[in-house]
């Protein structure tokens, strides 16, 4: 059985099918979804999708893309949405300066509120990083946000930023970008990650694994992402699909307190 940590189920490429996609990756092993919220529209559209489905849990918060449009409002709407009971989690949030498409003082200052407002939430914190390595583990450091935990999604960055992300307690999750031939690096990152600090995702719609790689992602290839982990975990210890399955299971339940 798999959990899909990282989703965007609400993205209007679903809009046409998206029964037939959940149900697609019921068959595929998944049982549980979580999806995430990008700012305040899709952070609405996650929790009415936690709503709809007894298997799909949402979280909330400001992606740095998006924190250029932050009102003031927004986060009155947001720590509202954030105290329903199926809300897991507070992002994704974080610094992206490969596409800056935020100026990056902006990232910074929303990135620093986001985590405060966490805090005041109680709700571990989903981290979105690229490019932004030092500005990154240094705002978490200093908001001391160890003490909430969470998870940096869709890991992609190098050895140091695993060591820092795993000192800071946080977990480490992968994607379909494993699956990548180019993906060397990771692979050997991900061999090197403790098992009980591992998790799984597709990030759907992007970022779809081989072999479908030019098609929409969807959480039915989780199942490629856990195959990839079992295989180059298995280069030191043999470790099966279904081992995969369950540990980063029992993680994602534990991380996020999942009932």
């Amino acid at each position: 059985m798999l959990i899909d940590t990282h989703s965007h189920l609400d993205d209007r490429r679903f809009d046409r099918d998206r029964e037939a996609v959940i149900a697609r990756a019921q068959e595929a092993g998944v049982h549980t979804f979580i999806t995430i919220g990008c700012d305040l529209a899709t952070s609405r559209a996650a929790v009415a999708l936690a709503d709809r489905y007894p298997f799909v849990y949402a979280t909330v918060g400001v992606h740095p893309h998006e924190v250029r449009h932050v009102k003031d409002a927004w986060f009155t709407e947001l720590r509202d949405l954030a105290r329903h009971p199926k809300v897991l989690a507070y992002g994704e949030i974080g610094l992206d300066y490969h596409y800056d498409h935020s100026p990056r003082d902006i990232q910074r200052a929303r990135f620093r509120e986001q985590v405060r407002l966490a805090r005041e939430l109680t709700l571990p914190i989903v981290i979105h990083t690229r490019e932004a390595q030092e500005d990154t583990i240094g705002i978490l450091k200093e908001e001391r946000a160890s003490e909430l935990g969470g998870v940096f999604h869709c890991f992609s960055g190098d050895a140091w930023l695993a060591k820092d992300a795993l000192d800071l307690g946080f977990y480490v999750s992968f994607s379909g970008v494993i699956t990548f031939h180019n993906a060397t690096m990771l692979r050997e990152i991900a061999v090197t990650v403790p098992m009980d600090r591992l998790l799984i995702e597709t990030d759907c719609p992007y970022l779809t694994p081989v072999p479908h790689r030019g098609n929409r992602n969807e959480p039915a290839y989780v199942k490629l992402v856990a195959e990839q982990i079992a295989r180059v975990r298995s280069a030191r210890e043999p470790m099966s699909v279904e081992e995969v399955g369950q540990i980063t299971s029992a993680n994602a339940r534990r991380a996020f307190k999942i009932p």
